[in-house]
Parts: structure tokens; C-alpha cells; sequence
């Protein structure tokens, strides 16, 4: 019972950052239409919003050690808010640069949330089922990651079911000007549907009682004058940079291809990666820490994420196959291969957040704020890979920019045999 109230809502706000997050994968294509740019230009929508977590984190853990965790994590959820209001405007303008500018509110306020909730859910239990618990707050993460695309077709596209990038290029000018007109407008209530949500979310977190989580210091030799001593901490954020980067890549670019192959359904194309995510999670959660260690789970997410993006520079564009055999029984939409392997590679992402916090927070003691601030800020690689994708892809061509993947998952591979263990540089 100690623990299942703020396991509880703890679980609310991952759910909360998982749909505001994978809203981009549905967001970013269909501001690629509406603003009529090309993967570089429209992957600057994912770096305004992960960009925040490297410029907010130090100063948001600042705060932290001035309002604890649950009061950062109210803050943050205003903040939230703020950005989601920034929509209205920026829907309304029609300008590029308002929409980054809200991305980049959004993603300070999830920066306050993440780097207050991530060391709390480690904290609150023991260390040896951090992952699991983290696993469970990732199942919430991703299955809001699921919903969040449906919803926005849903509320945002209903009334244009055939619009892509392909279908917009065939239009004439007066005809486009139209389209994006009624489009933009389309996005104005849910957004002010979720900042209202927030808001309310805020006060509601205000009156909740959480236990006070207090962090003791390291003793020992394992002691260090700064958080950059130690290189469980430092090697592990390089770790979730590439991680983050190939999560990003996977679920904010599958959109976009789905878009330029002309797929009817590109605009949902997201959940089908968030949907595998929640498979992966399910049995991590299964299996940890009874059947696999945190280090060995790590390592298998990564050998898997080398086969799946291995395969995906080699796939078709035209071929069903793997759609086909894995669900084409269903009622859900099969797709080429080289989609359904970047769908897959959620099943390779799932354990690896979950694997690496803890590992990477492990023998802190007091500097775990700080730790986890530095954890937050690896989440720059969600902004500058997909960046370096985006230029490869206008360069190489769209599929063959997916070169970047393996060496994300090579590098979560080294983590998970190697770097972990370190505890002197």
C-alpha cells in the first residue's frame, strides 16, 4: 500500500508523456503538409521538442532540489499546459516557427516531469525491480503512445481521410490554400482539450500526498566530489542519447515514409510502433528480474534493434510479407515491409529505457537529482538524430538514411556488456 498510490500516479503522468510525445509522430506529417517542407525542415518539430530536454534539465533539477519531487512535477504539468495553449496561435498564424516554439514549451515542461518522476520510480521500491516498475510505467507510456496518433486522426483528420503528401502535391495552389486552411483549424480544440486536462492535472497533483523520497550519500570508496565522476552515470546518458535517437527516429519518421509511399494511413502509422513497444514491455515485465538481469535485457533489446534495422536497409517498399504473417489475420492494415520492420523495432526499444536507469543511477546516492538531470539530458539524441536523418534522407534517399539505426543499437549493446560496470574513469 506504501508504494501503490504513488505507483498510481506516477503511472498517470507517464501516460501523460507518452501521448503528448508520440502526438509528433502524428503531428510532424501533417505539419509537413500543411507547411509544405521536407524531412529536414519537418524533423525540426522533433528537435525543438527534444532539444528542451538538454537546455531545461540542469535548471529543472535545480528546482527540484528546491521544491522536491512532487511539486517539480506540478510545475511541470503546468508548463505543459502552457505549450499545448501555444497551439492555438500558432494554428491560427499558420507561422512554422510559433508551432516550434510551443514544441519547445512542451518539451520543458515534460523535462521538469521526467527528471522529477524517472529517479522517484527507481527510488520508491528496490533496486533489483527498478526495471520492472519503470516497465510498468512504460507500459502506460506507450499504450498512450498507441492512442495518441488514432486520437489525433481521429479529432484532426476525419474529415480529410485521403490527404497526404502525395495527394497535396497534385493539387493547385487555391485548392492546397484551402485544404491547409481547414486543416489547421482542426487542430485547435484538442489541443486546448489537453492544456485544459493539464491544468486540471496540476491541482489534482497538488492535493495528492507522496511520500518524501530522501536520497542518502554514497559512502566509501565509491565516493566522488561530482556527478560527472562517475561513469556508470556519464556512458549511460551517451547511451540514452542513442536510444532516444533510433525511439525517434522509429516513431516520428515511420509517418513520413508512410506519407511519401502514399499510404492511407500514415497519420497513424505511429501506434503501430507504440503497439510494439507495449508487446516488448509485457515481457520484460514478465521476465525481470526472476528470469533476466536489468545488463541482460539491454543487451538482448540491442541485438534485437541490429537485426530489425538491419533488415530494414535491405526490405521492400512494395512487399507485404512480415505484415502479412504477423497480423494480416487481423483486422489491421497491413503495410510494406520496410514500415512493418520500423514498427518492430519498438519490441527492440521497449527494455531499454527501463534497463538503463537504473544501472546508470546506481551507487549516486545524493547526486541522483543531478544524475537524473544528466540521464534527461541524453534525451538530446531525440532531437539531433532525427535531424541527421533527415539530411541523410534528402541526400540518400528516404529508407537508405535508416544507416543510422544500427549504430545506435551497437552502441546500447556496448553499454549493456561493458560500460555499466564502470565505476572509475
Amino acid at each position: 500500500m506504501r508504494t501503490l498510490i504513488p505507483m498510481i500516479t506516477i503511472g498517470i503522468l507517464f501516460f501523460i508523456f507518452g501521448f503528448v510525445t508520440w502526438l509528433n509522430g502524428a503531428l510532424i506529417p501533417f505539419l509537413q503538409i500543411i507547411s509544405d517542407l521536407n524531412e529536414f525542415q519537418a524533423l525540426l518539430v522533433a528537435f525543438c521538442f527534444y532539444i528542451a530536454y538538454v537546455v531545461m534539465a540542469l535548471p529543472m533539477s535545480w528546482i527540484l532540489d528546491r521544491t522536491g519531487y512532487k511539486n517539480g512535477m506540478v510545475l511541470g504539468l503546468l508548463l505543459v499546459g502552457l505549450g499545448l495553449l501555444l497551439f492555438v496561435p500558432a494554428a491560427k498564424t499558420h507561422y512554422f516557427s510559433i508551432f516550434l516554439f510551443a514544441q519547445f514549451v512542451v518539451g520543458s515542461g515534460l523535462t521538469l516531469l521526467q527528471t522529477a518522476s524517472n529517479p522517484y520510480i527507481v527510488r520508491i521500491g528496490p533496486h533489483e525491480s527498478a526495471a520492472a516498475r519503470i516497465a510498468i510505467m512504460g507500459i502506460l507510456n506507450k499504450a498512450a503512445g498507441v492512442l495518441a496518433p488514432l486520437f489525433f486522426t481521429w479529432l484532426v483528420l476525419a474529415d480529410f481521410p485521403n490527404v497526404s503528401a502525395a495527394s497535396m502535391a497534385q493539387l493547385t495552389a487555391a485548392e492546397r490554400a484551402t485544404q491547409v486552411s481547414a486543416m489547421a483549424a482542426n487542430i485547435i480544440p484538442p489541443y486546448v482539450g489537453m492544456a485544459v486536462a493539464m491544468f486540471v492535472l496540476a491541482v489534482g497533483l497538488f492535493a495528492v500526498k507522496l511520500p518524501h523520497i530522501r536520497e542518502e550519500a554514497p559512502s566509501g570508496a565509491d565516493v566522488h566530489s561530482s556527478v560527472l565522476r562517475y561513469p556508470q552515470l556519464v556512458l549511460g546518458a551517451f547511451a540514452l542519447f542513442f536510444y532516444v535517437g533510433v525511439e525517434v527516429i522509429a516513431g516520428d519518421t515511420i509517418g513520413m515514409y508512410g506519407s511519401r509511399l502514399g499510404l492511407a494511413n500514415y497519420s497513424s502509422l505511429t501506434s503501430y510502433v507504440m503497439a510494439s513497444m507495449v508487446v516488448g514491455y509485457v515481457i520484460g515485465l514478465a521476465l525481470i528480474p526472476r528470469w533476466l538481469t536489468q545488463q541482460t535485457a539491454l543487451t538482448c533489446s540491442a541485438a534485437l534493434g541490429l537485426i530489425f534495422s538491419g533488415s530494414l536497409l535491405l526490405s521492400s517498399d512494395q512487399s507485404t510479407t512480415i505484415a502479412s504473417v504477423l497480423w494480416g489475420w487481423s483486422s489491421i492494415p497491413v503495410v510494406p515491409n520496410s514500415i512493418a520492420l520500423l514498427a518492430l523495432l519498438g519490441l527492440a526499444n521497449a527494455m531499454v529505457w527501463p534497463a538503463i536507469w537504473p544501472l546508470a543511477l546506481a551507487d549516486l546516492g545524493k547526486f541522483t537529482a543531478r544524475g537524473s538531470a544528466i540521464l534527461i539530458m541524453g534525451i538530446a539524441g531525440g532531437a539531433i538524430l532525427p535531424l541527421i536523418y533527415g539530411g541523410l534522407a534528402d541526400v540518400l534517399g528516404t529508407r537508405q538514411a535508416y544507416v543510422l539505426l544500427p549504430i545506435g543499437y551497437a552502441i546500447i549493446g556496448w553499454y549493456g556488456l561493458v560500460g555499466y560496470k564502470k565505476r572509475r574513469w
